[in-house]
């Protein structure tokens, strides 16, 4: 958290400086992302809420998204991380969308993913217009807990490159 903690004060201060808000849909970093984001003093100024979308149960109860909704395309891939950030922004009526999924370790996920492997996505509006922008990053490491931090560290830093 050390790393997640001084990047998550600085998008809560923008947040609460601009007025918005985040919603937030992980899965694989494990709820580090909001975690980080709450451990911010007055975070419900800015934090809508968020889930840890990590099986289908919780991608059809949670995001209330069927097969239809990602038609072509698979889990822990950008399309899907878009697609989950503009849900989650829709559902609880944010200003930002922010979408982590991927495969933490130690082995790789069914889709054929390495561990080490996993796409972000952020959905919302700057000065400009709309805006929809995702990545992918390969860690290269099989170490569960060390991937989840970066994969959280990954999502936030995509927020907070937006709202420079």
């Amino acid at each position: 958290m050390k790393t997640l903690l001084p990047l998550a004060a600085e998008i809560g201060d923008r947040l609460k400086a601009r007025g918005e808000t985040v919603a937030i849909s992980e899965s694989s970093s494990g709820g580090l992302i909001s975690a980080a984001l709450l451990a911010q003093a007055g975070a419900s100024a800015f934090y809508r809420g968020g889930g840890v979308i990590y099986t289908p149960q919780a991608f059809r109860g949670l995001m209330g998204l069927g097969r239809a909704d990602i038609e072509g395309m698979r889990s822990a891939t950008e399309p899907y991380a878009r697609v989950l950030a503009r849900t989650v922004r829709g559902k609880l009526d944010a200003n930002w969308g922010l979408c982590e999924t991927g495969a933490s370790g130690p082995s790789g996920n069914g889709y054929g993913d390495a561990a080490g492997h996993t796409c972000v996505a952020l959905v919302g509006e700057d000065e400009t217009g709309p805006l929809e922008i995702s990545r992918t990053l390969e860690t290269g490491l099989s170490d569960r807990e060390e991937n989840m931090r970066r994969f959280a560290y990954e999502a936030l830093q995509l927020l907070h490159n937006a709202l420079v």
